[in-house]
């Protein structure tokens, strides 16, 4: 057994020692883009930050400009800092910068190789999932007819809040599930405990994790991925089959639970369902099917969660916001109703509100990273083939020269009031770029509107008090692909009793 493990990491070691050499003299001819001094080898691996990593690389930036670069055992990481670059790079040149990098981790270990996050744009399975996901929402046409849909489940989530305010989060997540699982699944979530939604947070959780920069070794050294699980150090190969389980239900049992209810007649409309009446289907069609329904919830869900709770915490941190977001609301919709997603024309303030909420807390501070598929020359720099590509979302919506102070929450930044100059829509850039840009992005913020609407209509969003003292929140956040605001507290209570009315009224 020595010697098993002896000639299987001399080979190892054998296979990435050649590919160093190659990677080593064909960049030595070339620029790479400037960053921070490697060492041999292992290149920049303690370079790179474990947590809040668009901060560190935002800092390199500074330095070594808008496009900067490391090396990981050979593996070229460019970082993009600037809206400018992204779209340079990904847009105009997207037919070399629209691959994913194949993550040892997250793709190949756990599954998500199979969802369209992750699947290589050459693929004609891309290309079916596109078509699917553009018929269902891809575009605010066909987004309209589930405007009623999330407008009943934003309602729900107001009556959840009223019992229970103290669960924020969990109630922000159920309504998520609730939604995305009426339109893929015609899937109405149980009031307590969902398991769907419970298996779809977790995994998505998961995904966060496993496909963040730098979290798993096996990503920098792929062989790591043949080593015995017995093995000292292959701990991630337990984490990664026990992930891959969560996922595979996560993906198998709505699906199964629409194939029940089609074959005894009682299915609800859904994406799922529809296909599957339409016709028998082919082996191959049935897996598309399934992992582009999971693709909705994990492309959609995760980023409702996000902004909605983003703006609970900024409605508590700024209250003037808050305020004057009601008064357009009260003038324009009045106090005999919820606002609807067909006021959003008549609501700038709030409209402008919502784009800030995107701004302010970025749900992908990385985006989910690119692959260069050819070498590229760009600016005087070589970004060779394999390359993996990083746009700092975070530092292009916090960046000084397009956001007047960017670390504070103001809306007015997107209102022509008083000849301010109108500040770029975060919209832009906060769902990716060139043609790997979020195929959920008009659900997330059809979603958003009305969440923030309907809650500033009916509920007064403070600062707790304890003993006599304010708990002051902080805007930190979790690490990970998908980030999130950390848990914070909040008083939320009614406007009025005309308000705690409506919130109760029948749906």
């Amino acid at each position: 057994m020595l010697h098993f493990v002896v000639i299987f990491l001399d080979t190892c070691l054998a296979v990435l020692g050649v590919y160093l050499l190659k990677r080593l003299l064909l960049e030595s001819k070339h620029k790479l883009p400037p960053g921070p001094k490697g060492l041999p080898i292992v290149g920049n691996i303690f370079d790179m930050p474990s947590e809040n990593a668009w901060v560190t690389f935002a800092k390199w930036g500074e330095v070594y400009g808008d496009i900067s670069s490391i090396t990981v055992f050979g593996q070229t990481i460019v970082v993009l800092n600037s809206a400018r670059a992204a779209f340079e790079l990904l847009d105009k040149k997207s037919s070399i910068y629209s691959d994913r990098p194949v993550l040892q981790m997250g793709g190949e270990l756990i599954g998500w190789k199979n969802t369209l996050a992750l699947m290589p744009y050459a693929s004609k399975r891309f290309r079916r999932y596109r078509r699917l996901f553009h018929n269902l929402i891809g575009s605010q046409a066909t987004i309209g007819q589930y405007y009623p849909v999330q407008e009943l489940e934003t309602h729900r989530f107001l009556r959840r809040v009223l019992t229970s305010s103290e669960d924020l989060q969990d109630h922000i997540r159920k309504t998520a599930g609730a939604i995305i699982f009426r339109i893929s699944h015609g899937y109405e979530v149980k009031e307590c405990n969902d398991p769907f939604v419970r298996l779809a947070d977790l995994a998505t959780e998961q995904f966060s994790v496993a496909t963040a920069p730098g979290q798993f070794l096996v990503d920098s050294i792929p062989a790591l991925r043949h080593i015995p699980d017995w093995f000292p150090g292959a701990g991630f190969k337990i984490t990664a089959k026990a992930w891959a389980s969560t996922l595979l239900e996560m993906v198998e049992q709505p699906h199964n639970f629409v194939k029940q209810q089609v074959a005894s007649g009682t299915a609800a409309k859904s994406f799922t369902s529809s296909l599957l009446e339409s016709k028998q289907l082919t082996d191959e069609e049935e897996f598309d099917l399934k992992w582009s329904a999971a693709s909705l919830y994990s492309g959609a869900a995760d980023t409702i969660v996000s902004v909605i709770y983003t703006f609970f915490l900024a409605m508590t941190l700024y209250p003037e916001v808050a305020k004057k977001a009601q008064a357009e609301i009260d003038a324009v919709v009045g106090s005999d109703r919820l606002p609807t997603l067909a006021d959003r024309s008549y609501l700038p303030y709030i409209e402008a509100l919502v784009k800030e909420v995107f701004r302010w807390n970025v749900v992908t501070p990385l985006a989910v990273a690119h692959r260069a598929s050819q070498d590229d020359f760009h600016d005087g720099y070589f970004i060779p083939e394999g390359a993996i590509i990083l746009p700092n979302i975070w530092k292009m919506t916090h960046d000084e020269q397009t956001y007047s102070d960017p670390m504070e929450f103001k809306p007015e930044r997107f209102l022509a009031n008083d000849g301010r100059k109108v500040e770029t829509d975060p919209r832009e850039t906060v769902f990716g770029f060139g043609r790997r840009i979020c195929p959920g992005m008009h659900l997330a913020d059809a979603s958003a509107f009305i969440s923030c609407a309907m809650s500033l209509a009916v509920f007064d969003i403070t600062k707790c008090l304890e003993h006599g003292a304010v708990i002051e929140p902080v805007n930190e956040r979790t690490n990970g692909t998908i980030s999130h605001p950390k848990p914070f507290r909040c008083s939320i209570r009614p406007r009025s009793q005309k308000a705690a009315a409506l919130i109760q009224a029948d749906d």
